[in-house]
């Protein structure tokens, strides 16, 4: 095909500007690292499309089963049917993973995202060096699994403040419907009344969660590393899965208030056990046919795996009562999940989310009133348009207790999707420059209580 000058040269221009244009767009896109990702969370924050964000995701890790199972299920989400992702993954597999990733990214450290999701036994010494070197860090839970790990968090979010870069840790939850209408309704005194400041033996938030460690993931069995069952390495259930109850009692009790852990945190009592686990079990979900060596120091008889995945903290925060307590059984009954049961007691209604089966495993809304002569039936009809203005088609109905929040099913989305919710959140938050002001004190507040709380339990021998 012949092409004039002219139009050569317009073509050229053209493209020219084009690959400009291209460049320019890329050049504002957030680029994500993805660190050692031992853990499915990991994979899970990119579920879905993330806007702003290119999608050739850098990989750094050791050789090893974790990051194929990692690299597995993103090429799951891309191959699916319906709303397939488009993720590109540049992978660098090495003893000498971390240092390479700092090396080779240190000229778009500024616009990086560093995911960490994985064993935790080295995760703070990680953030605080990654915060150091000035990339931005997004962390699964839990961010400090010691007492000394406290310590070095504190001194990296001091880092992170000076080098201007924002460390943020995945708190999921926040995100579920029934939590966060709980959080809606305590805030309406004509029907919750005040949070009550409970007693020890009697609450005023108590918040347990129940998890398994056979489970399906993404439709099909999570095969787990053997290190998930090493407290060494994922840290004991009392600083692992507290993190997020404690997380939510500070939320929803006090909704963008900054805390002080030196001054609003007091320990009642912790207390530590194990959940049991036969090695045909372990070789279930890890598909490894013995204990690695370093789990023999928790194996009883070369046969029974002792796992501290339980704990329990009774704490108060700013005077008010609360208790966290996180159970791991091995495996759920057939139709049965993970549940999560949670009260708020107000001076005038109680707010309580079951998740029994009553509720057919699905967490579910009441509202009860403190004295049962009290009709809330006014209360409730008068601050339904505040909470339908957040919600728009949530609704109540009367039940023989009280009020259950009846909830569209639009609202309804499971676990995994809420990830893809924080990290919009964080996306959001990397735009302006900055977390809210609240957010780093409390990060701090609730590492300090989860870590603290270890401490006791080991130190009273609360089993």
């Amino acid at each position: 095909m012949n092409v004039s000058p002219v139009f050569g040269s317009l073509l050229l221009a053209a493209l020219f500007a084009a690959c400009q244009s291209s460049n320019q767009t890329k050049d504002d896109l957030i680029h994500l690292i993805t660190l050692d990702p031992g853990h499915f969370h990991a994979a899970l924050v990119q579920k879905n499309t993330l806007e702003g964000v290119d999608s050739t995701v850098h990989v750094y890790a050791p050789e090893g089963t974790d990051v194929q199972l990692h690299l597995d299920r993103i090429k799951g989400y891309n191959a699916r049917p319906e709303e397939p992702t488009h993720w590109h993954e540049d992978v660098y597999l090495g003893v000498d993973f971390f240092n390479k990733m700092l090396t080779d990214r240190a000229e778009t450290k500024a616009s990086n995202v560093v995911v960490m999701a994985g064993n935790n036994r080295l995760k703070t010494d990680y953030i605080q060096k990654t915060v150091a070197a000035g990339f931005n860090v997004l962390a699964d839970k839990p961010m400090a699994i010691s007492a000394s790990d406290f310590e070095q968090l504190k001194e990296a979010f001091s880092t992170a403040a000076k080098n201007k870069v924002l460390l943020y840790d995945i708190m999921t939850e926040r995100y579920e419907i029934t939590t966060m209408l709980q959080r809606a309704f305590s805030q309406q005194p004509e029907v919750f009344g005040t949070l009550e400041k409970g007693t020890p033996d009697n609450p005023a938030v108590t918040k347990e969660s129940v998890h398994h460690f056979y489970k399906n993931v993404s439709g099909s069995i999570l095969t787990r590393p053997a290190w998930f069952m090493d407290v060494a390495q994922q840290g004991e259930g009392i600083v692992d899965v507290t993190t997020h109850l404690v997380d939510l009692v500070q939320w929803e009790c006090f909704p963008e208030q900054t805390l002080d852990y030196k001054n609003d945190i007091k320990l009642t009592s912790a207390r530590r056990w194990t959940t049991d686990m036969t090695l045909s079990q372990f070789t279930a979900i890890t598909k490894q046919a013995t204990f690695p060596d370093y789990l023999k120091k928790d194996v009883v008889k070369d046969t029974v795996l002792k796992v501290y995945s339980n704990g329990e903290i009774n704490y108060q925060l700013k005077g008010v009562h609360a208790k966290v307590s996180v159970i791991w059984a091995y495996k759920a009954p057939e139709g049965t999940g993970d549940t999560h049961y949670s009260i708020m007691r107000g001076t005038k209604a109680n707010l309580i989310i079951r998740q029994g089966a009553e509720q057919q495993y699905k967490p579910t809304l009441y509202i009860e009133a403190v004295d049962k002569k009290t009709d809330l039936d006014a209360a409730i009809k008068t601050v339904l348009p505040a909470i339908q203005k957040d919600y728009p088609g949530v609704e109540v109905k009367k039940i023989a207790k009280g009020w259950e929040v009846v909830i569209p099913e639009k609202y309804k989305e499971g676990h995994e999707a809420h990830f893809g919710r924080v990290a919009q959140k964080y996306l959001e938050y990397l735009k302006v420059g900055a977390l809210p002001a609240w957010e780093v004190p409390n990060m701090l507040a609730k590492y300090y209580t989860t870590t603290q709380a270890l401490e006791l339990a080991k130190r009273t021998g609360g089993l």
